[in-house]
């Protein structure tokens, strides 16, 4: 079995992958892809992934790409320990939870987006940090109050086991602390924040850690 994973250190999605891939503890040899020198629209690596994004996972020569699918399909092959719940209530909460952040928060503040608003309408770095302020706490508002309404958190997004729920939300509240994003009002997300990181999967991969990061 041969596993290549190919990832910048600050991107989140990456982020995903990695903690995921440290929680099942399956090894994998890094490709450090530098999102500012572009080298993931070269050609040589969007021969690997036509989208020309990280992260990309190969596993036996197989490209694999989105890192929401790709965590689930760990977890069909390598299914302990599980990151996505048995009970198919529990397991479409944990994909609406990850989808709130893959989906609807992340998306928006990609920095390819923020970029855009800067280079085709003129946005200022204000005006751009007040665009990425805006959809985290109208995201993460929203998610706060879908926890509290589904009553399935403890420890954790889904009770007192790690779930991709978690492996999505850590990166996010990364970046959101990077953007220097108000975060205090999301006291149930800033518990299960700090309860991840407690582990050595969210800790020993999270961006400061990489060598990429140096």
């Amino acid at each position: 079995m041969t596993r290549q994973l190919y990832t910048f250190f600050r991107s989140s999605t990456s982020y995903r992958m990695r903690i995921a891939l440290a929680y099942k503890r399956l090894g994998y040899e890094p490709h450090y892809i530098s999102l500012p020198k572009m080298q993931h629209r070269e050609a040589v690596y969007r021969d690997l992934n036509p989208q020309g994004l990280v992260p990309l996972l190969v596993e036996d020569e197989q490209p694999l790409i989105q890192s929401l699918a790709i965590i689930e399909y760990l977890d069909e092959v390598y299914p302990e320990p599980g990151l996505m719940p048995k009970d198919p209530q529990e397991r479409a909460y944990v994909r609406a939870f990850s989808q709130i952040i893959g989906c609807d928060i992340h998306p928006l503040n990609n920095v390819r987006v923020l970029k855009r608003l800067q280079s085709q309408f003129g946005a200022s770095e204000d005006a751009t940090n007040e665009w990425y302020r805006h959809w985290i706490a109208e995201g993460l508002g929203g998610l706060e109050e879908y926890v509290l309404q589904q009553r399935r958190s403890g420890q954790f997004a889904l009770g007192n086991a790690v779930t991709m729920a978690d492996v999505c939300l850590v990166p996010q509240i990364f970046n959101a602390r990077r953007f220097g994003c108000e975060l205090g009002k999301y006291s149930k997300l800033n518990d299960i924040f700090d309860n991840c990181m407690k582990l050595p999967a969210f800790t020993e991969t999270q961006p400061n850690t990489q060598p990429d990061a140096f």
